[in-house]
């Protein structure tokens, strides 16, 4: 195990212990995130030279199906966080403003939220309606309607809006606001089914500071380029660790029963099977993701292709219904010890937060997206390559 996965499970063993709580009251993990600042967590995909690790895709993936296992809330902030962290890396590595605020989230374990969705715009990450008004070297935004998940715990939030007043609303640009530099109304607080912990309240974002710190790509690029690709890869990965304790919880059950009455084949035996082959599917699906992203990153024109796009979306709704699917199944094999809340077989949060799974950047949105470029882009018919 790595150094890197080291300091994840120590963290992770602090999340499980406060999952329960924070699922019941609906309230942020503090101590999760406080555990993966005091590992130095929140830094690792920061390149070395701004104070960071320089780790991989495929290393914080790890770290996100870690904290999955434990409490998927910690691990759905980890990850938001550091999807985050990709579009500042990948898209303001030149730009002074942005490498100093990268060696700040070292140096002081910034935790980074997110203000990409807007009201009135139906949850199209690539539409904006409030736009960036310029004064001479600073601007100022106002955006209504924001779900920002963990808004009120962020250092600071990496916000779209459209390039100017006149602009169309696909031509948006990304800033980074600093909590000293914006304000938050809150309209409505976050009461869901599942990911209680994440906070996902919505608000009235406000906001003046400096144009140097709009990313200098156009968010287009770094839609494309970096956050398709990480975010559906890491939320895939969190999922995979639910999924993943769901069936050794199940396993769990089938191994009490097996003791208690030897020789006797439950039903719960050839399930357990079953989930067993679903959840190794499901992980090939993400390595799979991971392995194809980080080749793209090394160079060469797969970023840009509609190959690429296509692959990213489809580990995304591959992974969200695998997990909703393996959780079922896990609860089906352990009964009523599974449905009820306070057995030490109990998969009753895992699959309500596993069902936001699907509707988190809808599925049906993505697959209608997917449908449209499958009409240009040919089957994949080999296994190579």
């Amino acid at each position: 195990m790595s150094f890197l996965n080291t300091r994840a499970e120590r963290a992770a063993a602090v999340a499980g212990q406060f999952a329960e709580a924070v699922d019941r009251d609906g309230r942020f993990p503090h101590e999760a995130i406080a555990a993966c600042k005091e590992a130095r967590l929140l830094a690792a995909m920061i390149p070395v030279e701004f104070g960071g690790e320089g780790a991989s895709m495929s290393q914080i993936a790890e770290v996100c199906a870690i904290l999955g296992q434990k409490c998927a809330s910690s691990a759905m902030v980890f990850a938001m966080h550091q999807i985050k962290a990709s579009s500042l890396i990948w898209h303001g590595r030149e730009a002074p403003w942005h490498q100093n605020f990268m060696r700040r989230i070292s140096a002081e374990q910034l935790l980074l939220g997110s203000a990409t969705t807007e009201g009135g715009i139906g949850g199209d990450l690539r539409s904006s309606l409030c736009a960036i008004e310029a004064e001479g070297e600073v601007f100022k935004l106002t955006k209504s309607g924001c779900c920002i998940s963990y808004g009120l715990q962020s250092d600071a939030i990496l916000i779209t809006a459209r390039r100017a007043p006149d602009s169309p609303p696909s031509d948006q640009v990304m800033a980074i606001l600093t909590k000293d530099q914006y304000t938050l109304d809150m309209t409505m607080p976050w009461d869901a089914l599942g990911m209680r912990g994440t906070c996902s309240d919505i608000f009235t974002f406000s906001a003046r500071a400096p144009a140097e710190q709009i990313l200098p790509s156009s968010f287009a690029d770094i839609a494309a380029q970096s956050m398709l690709g990480a975010a559906h890869l890491l939320w895939g990965s969190l999922w995979y660790g639910l999924a993943a304790d769901a069936v050794a919880r199940a396993q769990a059950f089938v191994r009490a029963e097996a003791k208690k009455r030897p020789g006797f084949q439950s039903p719960g035996h050839l399930r357990l099977a079953e989930v067993s082959n679903m959840l190794q599917a499901m992980r090939a699906n993400v390595q799979q993701g991971l392995a194809r992203f980080e080749k793209a990153h090394l160079g060469g024109d797969d970023l840009a292709s509609m190959g690429f796009v296509v692959a990213m979306n489809q580990v995304k709704t591959a992974a969200s219904r695998a997990a909703v699917d393996i959780c079922n199944h896990a609860m089906l094999i352990a009964g009523i010890w599974g449905y009820r809340n306070n057995t030490p077989f109990s998969v009753g949060r895992h699959m309500r937060d596993a069902l936001s799974s699907q509707i988190m950047i809808s599925n049906d949105r993505i697959l209608g997206n997917v449908s449209n470029m499958l009409l240009m882009h040919r089957v994949e018919t080999h296994l190579a390559g």
